[in-house]
């Protein structure tokens, strides 16, 4: 099964009443070391690099974002300003002229959307919670 498919379902939720997709790249990974689920060949994938999965998925697994706090969110080689974090399963981040980026966590995966410069962070929120809520609710 190709996890890739959740990618273009989680830009389709974050489209706005006038079908404008807010989600230019996203990835799904694994809770549990941070190994991707989805694929670097779509189109649309967020590629992370390095120990970026590994360090997000640590954070998200003992609920400690300090690390985040510290020292920002890395993805793509890129470091997001730490907004917020919600309830120990949510986390914002944005950088200036880059966009803004969500992840949010289920019981085994993290699911991370980033959000194009001048578009709505709201909207990535809602696909992303869409995705993480489904695999939630299939005990994953």
């Amino acid at each position: 099964m190709s996890w890739d498919s959740y990618i273009d379902n989680l830009l389709a939720q974050s489209k706005d009443a006038s079908g404008s997709c807010h989600v230019d790249r996203a990835c799904i990974i694994g809770l549990d070391g941070g190994a991707p689920w989805t694929t670097a060949g779509h189109a649309n994938s967020l590629k992370l690099q390095g120990q970026e999965g590994a360090n997000i998925a640590k954070c998200f697994k003992s609920k400690d974002f300090s690390a985040f706090m510290a020292s920002g969110i890395r993805a793509e080689g890129e470091k997001y300003q730490f907004l917020r974090e919600e309830e120990g399963k949510l986390v914002l981040g944005k950088k200036k002229d880059q966009g803004a980026i969500t992840l949010q966590a289920s019981k085994t995966a993290v699911v991370i959307g980033h959000t194009a410069e001048g578009c709505q962070q709201g909207n990535t929120n809602k696909g992303v919670a869409v995705i993480a809520e489904y695999l939630e609710s299939l005990g994953m």
